[in-house]
């Protein structure tokens, strides 16, 4: 068994600062890279990607809708041509800096309400497959395990990651309880360790009103602004180690 454990990184904006980049690196296989519009200034940007190369981990650009304020989690009415392009843009801009951090940027995750938007709003899944495409054809799309982008991207010749969250409730249908209900977000570290570990075995978590809800994931994500992110990150990762699971950046092989 072998899993990519992926999580979100280079959010720091100026004074503002957000999670620990450099301890979690030392913990996961792949980094969603702030590109600008949810978070992230150039030099923390370029600074994390630094990171990440000396670390060997997978890079991927966490492309959001342009709502620093709301930290990319505000839903937005964007038309085609407006997404399509703010997706390019911070796609091609991470892309820049990381090829002068030594590395590369081999697949997209969106953020936040962009990404929780085009796990079923598919005119606006196909803005931001349209605008991977167009950039370069080999970039890998990271979505939410069992909903319609998976099927609907790869239709469209896309490599894509089906990706489940360690620090997330669920619903019984497989999305993820909102951020705006109560125990949306979970923070016992020993639990979510053995959720993930659960997750892998047995194909599934349970979902916030007690049932057993099917997962098939490739990626697991630790949030990297998650209060005790790194502890969970490490908790996670010695679990995985300890029941002889391999952590392993996805290739979309």
């Amino acid at each position: 068994m072998q899993i990519d454990l992926n999580s979100d990184l280079g959010e720091s904006y100026g004074a503002w600062q957000m999670g620990n980049d450099s301890l979690i690196l030392a913990v996961v296989s792949s980094a969603n890279i702030a590109c600008g519009f949810h978070a992230g200034d150039p030099a923390g940007i370029f600074k994390t990607l630094k990171q990440a190369a000396v670390y060997g981990v997978n890079v991927g650009a966490h492309v959001s809708y342009p709502d620093l304020v709301g930290f990319g989690r505000r839903n937005m009415d964007l038309s085609y041509d407006e997404l399509l392009a703010d997706v390019m843009y911070q796609i091609s801009a991470l892309q820049g800096l990381a090829k002068a951090a030594g590395t590369q940027v081999t697949y997209v995750k969106p953020h936040g309400a962009l990404y929780n938007t085009i796990a079923h709003n598919l005119q606006q899944a196909q803005a931001v497959i349209d605008a991977m495409q167009l950039l370069d054809s080999e970039l890998i799309l990271v979505g939410l395990a069992g909903s319609p982008l998976i099927e609907f991207a790869q239709q469209q010749g896309v490599k894509v990651i089906a990706e489940a969250f360690a620090d997330r409730a669920y619903n019984a249908d497989g999305s993820l309880v909102s951020r705006r209900l109560a125990g949306a977000v979970l923070h016992d570290v020993e639990e979510i360790a053995e959720r993930v570990v659960s997750l892998i075995q047995k194909g599934g978590v349970t979902s916030i009103d007690g049932q057993f809800t099917p997962i098939q994931a490739q990626s697991i994500c630790l949030h990297g602004d998650t209060q005790g992110a790194v502890e969970m990150a490490q908790a996670i990762r010695q679990r995985l180690e300890q029941s002889g699971i391999q952590i392993r950046a996805f290739s979309g092989d």
